[in-house]
C-alpha cells in the first residue's frame, strides 16, 4: 500500500461532490462517502450506492468499519483510521464489503476531513479496481494505436538540413523523400509554422536537451485544402563521445487526437465546474445573492447568458391567499447577458412578467421538466409589442435551454440559459451539467427562501412583542436600544419600562437563550409575564421566582437571564434583583462608574430560586445602565476588558442619553456575535408631591 503523509499535497474535495457525484458516472464511477470522528457514516453518495449496494437510509449513522470492512481487515482498517485522524492521507487497494456480502476490490483515497462537529473524520473516495484496470488498458491501447500508426521520422544535420526521411514523413508533407534531402524545413513545407519549428530545433542543438510535443499546424501538399496538426519531438543526435551530430525528428499526425483531447478537456471542465458549484452557490442565506451566484457560475463558463426567475407566488405566498393576482407571475432575481448594448441589457433584477399562456415556458413551469428552446419558440415568449427589438435579438441566438427550479418536489421558477451563434450549441453533456447545476441551485434557493421567510416571521413577531417607545416616568430620563447580531438573525434580547403605583418605575432587561422565532416567542411570553406581575406590585425577588417558574413550564431546555429593578423617586432608591444576568452599572454625577456586586442569582428556568435584592441610592444625575451580555462579551476579548470599556464610555457625564447610547454601541465590533439590548435611566430632580 502506498501512503502519503502530507494531506496538503492532495486537495480536500468539496462536500458538495459527495452529493452530486452521479454526473461522473459517464466518466468513471467514483464512490464517495464521509465518516465522522467516531467512524460513523455521515454522508453517502449515489455512486457509492450503485457500486456497493448500500442505500443511504441503511448505512447513514452506522460505523463504516462494521458495515464495509471485511472481518479479516478490521485491524488494518482501525490502523488506517488512526493514521487519517492524525492528519495522514492514505492511498491504496482495499477490499470493501458489498451489501450482498461479496467483496469489491477498490482503489481508495482516504483523506482527513472535518465532521459536522468540527472533529477530524475521513473522506473516502473509491474506484472499483476493475474500472481502473479498464482505464489503464484503454490508455495502453491508445498508446499502441499511436505506436502502430505511421510516424514520420527524419534526421537533420547541424545546419538543420534533412539527411534522411522515411516514407511516412514524406507522405505527411506531400513531398518525396528524395526531395527533402539537403533542404531545410522552410524550403520543403513553407505552409506550416516552419520558422518557429526551426528555432526550436536550434534550441535542441544548442542546449543538448530533447523537446517533446511541439505542435506544427498548417497545410501541406498532401492536403492543401485543410489545416492539420502534428506533434513534433526533437532530440539531439550524439556520437559516442557526446559530440552533437545533428538531431532526430519524429512527427505524429494528431489532428483527430486533438479533437479527442478537446472532448476530454471539456469533460474535465464540466467536472471542475460541478465541484466549483459547491463552493460558489449558497455561500449565504440571502435569496438575491444566491441567484447572482448562479448566473456568475453559469456565465461565461457554460453559457453566454443566464436569467434566474422565481414565481411570485413562491416569493410572496401570502398574496395567493387573498386572490389570484400573482398566479403565473415571475420575478427576475438575477440576470447577465453578454452584450451591454443589446435590448437584453434592460432585463434587470426585480422585474416581473406574466408567463405566456400556451408556450413552452408554461409547459416547463407546469411539468417541472427542462426543455431546449428552438428559434420558433423564442419570439412567442415575448408578448409585449414594445419588445420587438428584444424579439429580434433573441431570434439570433444559437441555442437556449429553459430549466425549472425544482426543490423538494415544488417548482420555484426557472433558469434560462443561452449561447450565441458563434459558440457551439448545447450538446447532451452540456444539458446534463446545466440541469445538475440548476437542481443544486434550486435547493440553495429554497433554503434561502425558507430562511428569509422564517427570519421575517421572527422579526415580525419580535416587533409585535416589543415596544421601543418608552413612557415618560417620574424622576427618570430614559432611552434604550436593541441591536440584532446580524441582518440575517434575530434573538430573544429585550428591555421594558413599566409604570408602577405611587409614581415608581419598573425597569427590566432580559436575554433568552437561542435565536429565531422560538427565542422571540419565549421573549414575548416573559415580557407579558413581567408586565402582568409588575402591575400587581410584585417585588423584584418574588418577580424573578415567578419568572423562573414561567420559563420552567416552557420546557427543560429553556433558559433566560434577567434584571428587574424598581425605582422610587420619592426616596431616590432603587431595588434590584438579578437572575444570572450581567451586573448593572451605576455612574455618579462626577463620572465614576461602578458595577453592582449584589447577589447574581441563577438563570431563569434552572430552578435555583435563589433570588435576592440589592438596594442602591440614585441621587439626581446618577445613571443606571442595564445591558445584555452581547455588549461586553466576544471571542476576541475577555469579560473584564469588555466591562472596562463600557465603564469608560458611561463615564462621559453631561452627554445626552441618545448620544451616550450611540457611544456604547460603537464599542461593538463590525460583525457582532450576539444580540445587544441596552436600557439607560438617569435620575432627575423631581418637584415635591
Amino acid at each position: 500500500m502506498d501512503t502519503y503523509r502530507s494531506a496538503s499535497e492532495v486537495p480536500d474535495p468539496p462536500v458538495a461532490a459527495v452529493g452530486y457525484a452521479g454526473v461522473l458516472r459517464e466518466l468513471l464511477p467514483i464512490a464517495l462517502w464521509r465518516e465522522d470522528a467516531d467512524g460513523r457514516v455521515v454522508e453517502w453518495s449515489l455512486a457509492a450506492q450503485d457500486l456497493l449496494g448500500h442505500r443511504p437510509e441503511d448505512i447513514l449513522g452506522r460505523p463504516g468499519t462494521a458495515v464495509l470492512v471485511p472481518d479479516a481487515n478490521r485491524e488494518l482498517a482501525d490502523d488506517l483510521t488512526r493514521r487519517v485522524q492524525a492528519g495522514e492521507t492514505v492511498v491504496g487497494t482495499l477490499p470493501v464489503r458489498h451489501r450482498d456480502g461479496h467483496r469489491v476490490t477498490m482503489e481508495m483515497w482516504i483523506v482527513p476531513a472535518a465532521d459536522p462537529q468540527g472533529r477530524t473524520g475521513a473522506l473516502l473516495i473509491a474506484v472499483e479496481t476493475s474500472e481502473v484496470l479498464n482505464m489503464r488498458d484503454s490508455l495502453v491501447a491508445l498508446q499502441s494505436l499511436f505506436t502502430q500508426s505511421p510516424i514520420g521520422l527524419a534526421t537533420l544535420g547541424p545546419d538543420l538540413r534533412f539527411l534522411r526521411v522515411n516514407d511516412a514523413l514524406a507522405r505527411m508533407n506531400g513531398v518525396s523523400a528524395a526531395a527533402h534531402l539537403g533542404r531545410r524545413l522552410t524550403e520543403v513545407v513553407p505552409g506550416v509554422n516552419a520558422v518557429a519549428l526551426e528555432a526550436t530545433m536550434r534550441q535542441v542543438l544548442d542546449g543538448g536537451t530533447a523537446v517533446v510535443d511541439v505542435r506544427r499546424t498548417g497545410r501541406t501538399a498532401a492536403d492543401p485544402d485543410h489545416d492539420r496538426t502534428w506533434s513534433c519531438s526533437y532530440a539531439p543526435l550524439l556520437d559516442g563521445s557526446g559530440r552533437r551530430l545533428g538531431l532526430i525528428a519524429s512527427l505524429i499526425d494528431i489532428t483527430e487526437g486533438q479533437r479527442a483531447q478537446l472532448e476530454a478537456e471539456r469533460a474535465r471542465t464540466r467536472f471542475a465546474l460541478l465541484a466549483e458549484a459547491g463552493t460558489r452557490i449558497g455561500t449565504t442565506l440571502d435569496l438575491n445573492q444566491t441567484a447572482r451566484e448562479i448566473v456568475e457560475l453559469l456565465v461565461p463558463q457554460l453559457a453566454d447568458s443566464a436569467d434566474v426567475q422565481l414565481l411570485e407566488a413562491v416569493l410572496d405566498p401570502d398574496e395567493m391567499t387573498g386572490g389570484t393576482s400573482t398566479r403565473g407571475l415571475l420575478r427576475r432575481l438575477a440576470a447577465t447577458f453578454p452584450d451591454p448594448t443589446a435590448p437584453t441589457a434592460k432585463l434587470v433584477a426585480g422585474q416581473t412578467f406574466q408567463i405566456p399562456v400556451g408556450t413552452v415556458y408554461e409547459r416547463v413551469i407546469s411539468d417541472g421538466r427542462p426543455m431546449n428552446l428552438y428559434l420558433s419558440d423564442i419570439p412567442a415568449l415575448i408578448t409585449d409589442p414594445r419588445a420587438e427589438p428584444l424579439r429580434a435579438y433573441l431570434a439570433t441566438l444559437g441555442s437556449a435551454r429553459l430549466v425549472p427550479l425544482v426543490a423538494r418536489g415544488k417548482v420555484l421558477g426557472a433558469v434560462a440559459v443561452t449561447r450565441v451563434r458563434e459558440r457551439e450549441p448545447f450538446d447532451e453533456q452540456d444539458c446534463v451539467l446545466v440541469d445538475e447545476l440548476v437542481a443544486r441551485a434550486a435547493l440553495n434557493i429554497d433554503n434561502a427562501r425558507m430562511y428569509t421567510t422564517q427570519r421575517q416571521a421572527a422579526l415580525t413577531l419580535q416587533r409585535s412583542l416589543t415596544n421601543s417607545a418608552l413612557p415618560e416616568v417620574t424622576g427618570l430620563e430614559l432611552t434604550g436600544r436593541y441591536l440584532p447580531a446580524s441582518d440575517h438573525d434575530v434573538g430573544g434580547d429585550w428591555y421594558d419600562v413599566i409604570q408602577l403605583p405611587s409614581g415608581r418605575t419598573g425597569l427590566v432587561i432580559g436575554d433568552v437563550m437561542g435565536h429565531g422565532i422560538h427565542a422571540a416567542a419565549v421573549m414575548g411570553q416573559l415580557r407579558t409575564a413581567v408586565r402582568t406581575l409588575a402591575r400587581h406590585d410584585v417585588p423584584p425577588a418574588l418577580m424573578l421566582r415567578s419568572l423562573d417558574a414561567v420559563v420552567a413550564d416552557l420546557g427543560e431546555d429553556e433558559m433566560a437571564t434577567c434584571v428587574y429593578a424598581v425605582h422610587d423617586p420619592a426616596t431616590g432608591g432603587c431595588v434590584i434583583a438579578r437572575a444570572g444576568h450581567p451586573p448593572p452599572a451605576v455612574v455618579t454625577a462626577d463620572g465614576t462608574a461602578t458595577f453592582l456586586d449584589g447577589p447574581p442569582g441563577t438563570p431563569l428556568g434552572t430552578g435555583g430560586q435563589d433570588f435576592r435584592t440589592e438596594e442602591v441610592s440614585l441621587p439626581p444625575g446618577t445613571l443606571l445602565a442595564l445591558y445584555t451580555d452581547g455588549l461586553i462579551e466576544s471571542r476576541d476579548r475577555d469579560l473584564d476588558h469588555g466591562m472596562e470599556r463600557l465603564a469608560r464610555a458611561l463615564g462621559q457625564v453631561g452627554r445626552p442619553l441618545e448620544q451616550l447610547c450611540d457611544d456604547i454601541l460603537d464599542l461593538l465590533p463590525a460583525a457582532p456575535q450576539d444580540d445587544v439590548a441596552v436600557l439607560l435611566a438617569r435620575t432627575v430632580r423631581t418637584p415635591p408631591a
